[in-house]
């Protein structure tokens, strides 16, 4: 008599496409974007996964997930924070239960088009590694848009990748990509940047923008300064992170030549006779030249000192490996 041999379970299929929706208090619109992403995903006939983070929502969003999740557990997979962590926390964690080959990332509030997914999947091509979206035509009030702008512009201008829209939610990116990125604060503003800084190819695509549906933006004035601060930290860290003392040893070396010259100079007036230093105030603010040239240089030998010892073999992003 034949033994009986258990069927082995079937595998899930790698989900080629991973998309990841970070909300907060959208509960209104999930319904309809999934339904939009449903019929967008049908006619590109690939495996994909939809990731819902719930970035500490008060509504009732999570309920609407859960209740998405239970008609479609195949597809939808759920994060929930305790709190309201902020965009970059909710990417990250979206990102770490993401699998698909192609990640692609937008809002939950409708503004961003699920239309877009193959365009932006025939943007990628084999050419670039992140594509982000540019709303040309952005449907927001001009107390959005036009600080945007500013921003864009300055952005652009001193980090020389001209990206029109650093901000825009619906981005797509290799898996490769989101492997490599660290992103915290209010850093998520500035991802093709970050990623461009990697070694990656970044590209803009122009993308759909439409009206807001329901609720009401979660931007405010506020997020514009932390953000011109966090552009101050990577324009600071892509630079200097591993050279502090090329930063502080510069001004540190100045600072110590001008208060040298200074009290040199009135120190040779001084040896003919020709001045007294007890009334020359000068020769102070030359003694304190030197101060401060001897602690910038101090500085940046310390920060060289915790650089390396920070320092591992990961410090670098692979291409290719052939082995």
């Amino acid at each position: 008599m034949a033994k009986f041999k258990p069927k082995k379970p079937v595998k899930s299929q790698v989900p080629y496409i991973s998309i990841v929706i970070p909300l907060l208090n959208e509960e209104e619109s999930l319904r309809e974007l999934f339904s939009h992403i449903r019929e967008t995903m049908q006619r590109i006939k690939k495996p994909y996964e939809v990731i819902f983070i719930d970035d500490g929502s008060t509504d009732n969003s999570f309920k609407v997930i859960k209740i998405l999740r239970n008609e479609h557990p195949d597809i939808i997979k759920a994060v929930r924070f305790r709190r309201n962590f902020g965009k970059s926390a909710a990417l990250s964690a979206g990102f770490k239960e993401a699998k698909g080959g192609l990640i692609i990332t937008m809002d939950a509030d409708l503004q961003d088009d699920p239309e877009e997914i193959p365009l932006l999947i025939e943007a990628l091509g084999d050419s670039y590694d992140l594509i982000s979206g540019w709303k040309k035509k952005r449907r927001d009030s001009i107390v959005f848009t036009f600080p945007s702008r500013i921003a864009n512009a300055l952005t652009s201008m001193l980090t020389g990748l001209r990206i029109h829209d650093l901000n825009c939610g619906l981005k797509i990116y290799r898996n490769e990509v989101i492997k490599e990125l660290k992103i915290y604060g209010d850093l998520y503003r500035y991802i093709p940047i970050l990623v461009h800084q990697a070694g990656f190819r970044v590209g803009e695509k122009t993308v759909q923008h439409h009206p807001r549906k329901y609720g009401h933006s979660k931007y405010t004035i506020g997020k514009f300064y932390r953000g011109f601060l966090d552009l101050l930290t990577i324009l600071f860290t892509a630079k200097y992170i591993r050279r502090p003392l090329h930063l502080f040893g510069v001004w540190g070396l100045i600072s110590f030549i001008i208060g040298i010259a200074i009290d040199g100079y009135l120190s040779i007036q001084w040896l003919m006779d020709l001045t007294s230093l007890s009334n020359r105030p000068l020769f102070m603010v030359g003694f304190l030249f030197i101060i401060i040239g001897v602690q910038f240089v101090s500085l940046g030998l310390l920060g060289e000192m915790i650089s390396r010892h920070e320092r591992n073999e990961n410090s670098y992003s692979i291409r290719e490996l052939l082995r």
